[in-house]
C-alpha cells in the first residue's frame, strides 16, 4: 500500500505517536507529584522549604537539556525521518526512568545519590525535547491536510490520559500505603509503571512507516544543516512560535503540574485529595482535546488561540482566590475541571498551528526548538519559580501573578504571528483553518 493512503486512516500511526508522548508526560508527571518524598529522600536539608525547593528545581534541571535534545533529535529526524528519532527519543526515556526507579537514596550513598537523580532527569529532558518535534511532524504528516488539528491535538488528549494515569497512580498509593510505606518504596511503584508502558511504545515505533510527506523529500532536499535553516531562515517563525506557547505552558505547569504540592503544603487538603483533582483535569484535558482540535480546523487556530489565550489570563487569578478562600476538596475539584477545559483549549491547536509555520525539510526542528525552548523557560522552572514567590511574599496568590505575566506575552506573540499570516509572510498559511483572528470564515 502507497504512502498516498495514510492520510485517510492514520489512526494506527496517531496511536505510535501518542503512547510515547503519554509515556513522556508520565514520567515528568510522576516526578512532580511525588517532588515532596523525593526532596527528603534525595535531597535533605535542615527545612522542609528548602528540600521541596531543591527537588523541584531538578524537575526544572531537565528542562535544560531539552533545548540540546531538541536541537539533536529535532534535526535527526530532520535528516533521518521521523519514525528513528521516536525510536531513539522512547528508548533515552525509558533508561531515565529505570535510573530514578532504582536510585540508592541519600542515606544510603551520600551525594551521588542526588547526583544520579539529576543525571536521570537530564537524559529525560534530552528525550523529551525531540519528542514534541518528531511525533508532532509524523502525525500532522500523516493526517489529511483539513483535519491536521483534529489529528494533532490527540498529542495533548494523551497528555490528558498520562495525568489520569500518573494522578491515579499517586493517588490509590497514598490511599493504600502509610507515609512511611510510601516514603520507603512505594514511590518506586509509580516509576516502575511508566518502566511497563516503555516497551510497548517502542515495538510499536519500531513497526511503523515513515511519513508520505518526509518520503517525497528525497535525499537531495533534505536539509544538511537543518538547525541553521531555522536559525536563519525560519527564525522569526520559531521565536513567534515560543511566545504563543509561554502562557499555555505556564498555565499548564502551575495549575496541573504544581497543584498537587501547592494543594497539600499551602492549602492542607489531603496529598490523595490533591491527586483526585488532578485526575480530573487530566480527564477534562483528555476528552475536550480533540473537541478543540476539531474546532480550530474549522474556525482557525490562530483565532482558537487567541482566545484560549485571554481566557487563561483572565481566570488565573480566580481561580487561585477560590481555592484560597474555600480550600475544600470540593473547590478543589471544580478548580481543577476547569482548569482541564482551559488547558485543552490553549493547547490542543499548538501542535498543528507550529507544525504548519514550518516547512517539511525544517519541521522537526523547528517544532522542536520552539516549543522545547518556551516550555524551558516558562514551564519547566514553573514550579521552582512559583515556589519561590510564594515563599518570598509571603502570598499564596503568587503563582497567578506569573501565570498572567506569560499570557500577555502570547497574546502579543499570536498577534504578531497573524499580522505574518495576512502578510503572506509564513509559506502555506492561507487556508481557512490558519486565518487570522480579523478574517471572516470562508
Amino acid at each position: 500500500m502507497t504512502g498516498n493512503t495514510k492520510p485517510h486512516n492514520p489512526w494506527r500511526e496517531i496511536c505510535a505517536a501518542s503512547i510515547g508522548n503519554a509515556l513522556e508526560f508520565y514520567d515528568l508527571l510522576i516526578y512532580g507529584y511525588f517532588a515532596i518524598v523525593i526532596g527528603q529522600l534525595f535531597f535533605p536539608a535542615h527545612d522542609a522549604t528548602t528540600s521541596l525547593l531543591l527537588s523541584v528545581g531538578t524537575f526544572g534541571i531537565s528542562f535544560v537539556t531539552r533545548p540540546l535534545g531538541s536541537i539533536i533529535l529535532g534535526s535527526y529526524a530532520d535528516r533521518a525521518g521521523r519514525k528513528a528519532s521516536l525510536t531513539v527519543s522512547i528508548g533515552l526515556m525509558m533508561v531515565g526512568t529505570a535510573m530514578i526507579a532504582f536510585a540508592p537514596t541519600y542515606a544510603q550513598i551520600g551525594i551521588f545519590s542526588p547526583l544520579m537523580i539529576i543525571v536521570a532527569r537530564m537524559l529525560q529532558g534530552f528525550s523529551t525535547g525531540g519528542e514534541f518535534g518528531a511525533a508532532t511532524a509524523f502525525m500532522v504528516e500523516h493526517a489529511d491536510a483539513k483535519r491536521r488539528g483534529f489529528f494533532a491535538s490527540w498529542q495533548m488528549s494523551t497528555q490528558g490520559l498520562a495525568t489520569v494515569l500518573a494522578a491515579g497512580v499517586s493517588a490509590l498509593l497514598s490511599l493504600l500505603l502509610t507515609a512511611d510505606q510510601l516514603s520507603a518504596w512505594g514511590w518506586r511503584i509509580a516509576f516502575a509503571v511508566g518502566l511497563l508502558i516503555g516497551p510497548v511504545g517502542l515495538y510499536i515505533r519500531r513497526n511503523i512507516d515513515e511519513t508520505a510527506d518526509f518520503k517525497k523529500l528525497g535525499e537531495k532536499q533534505r536539509e544538511k544543516s537543518p538547525l541553521r535553516e531555522v536559525f536563519g531562515r525560519d527564525r522569526a517563525n520559531m521565536l513567534l512560535g515560543a511566545g504563543v506557547v509561554a502562557a499555555a505552558t505556564a498555565f499548564n505547569y502551575v495549575h496541573k503540574l504544581y497543584m498537587p504540592t501547592y494543594a497539600v503544603k499551602q492549602l492542607h487538603i489531603p496529598a490523595t485529595s490533591s491527586f483526585i483533582g488532578a485526575v480530573v483535569t487530566g480527564v477534562m484535558l483528555m476528552i475536550a482535546a480533540p473537541v478543540v482540535g476539531h474546532l480550530s480546523d474549522r474556525f482557525g487556530r490562530i483565532r482558537v488561540m487567541l482566545y484560549a489565550l485571554i481566557a487563561v489570563g483572565v481566570t488565573t487569578y480566580p481561580l487561585f482566590v477560590l481555592l484560597n478562600r474555600y480550600p475544600t476538596f470540593q473547590t478543589l475539584l471544580l478548580v481543577q475541571a476547569l482548569v482541564g477545559l482551559l488547558i485543552a483549549v490553549s493547547l490542543a491547536p499548538l501542535p498543528a498551528l507550529l507544525a504548519d509555520i514550518f516547512p517539511t525539510s525544517t519541521r522537526g526542528t523547528g517544532l522542536a526548538l520552539s516549543y522545547n525552548f518556551s516550555v524551558t523557560l516558562f514551564g519547566g522552572f514553573a514550579p521552582l519559580i512559583v515556589t519561590w514567590l510564594i515563599d518570598a511574599t509571603q502570598n499564596k496568590l503568587a503563582p497567578s501573578f506569573y501565570v498572567m505575566a506569560t499570557a500577555v506575552l502570547s497574546v502579543a506573540a499570536v498577534t504578531a504571528l497573524a499580522r505574518r499570516v495576512r502578510a503572506g509572510k509564513i509559506a502555506g498559511l492561507t487556508s481557512q483553518s490558519h486565518a487570522s483572528p480579523r478574517a471572516t470564515k470562508a
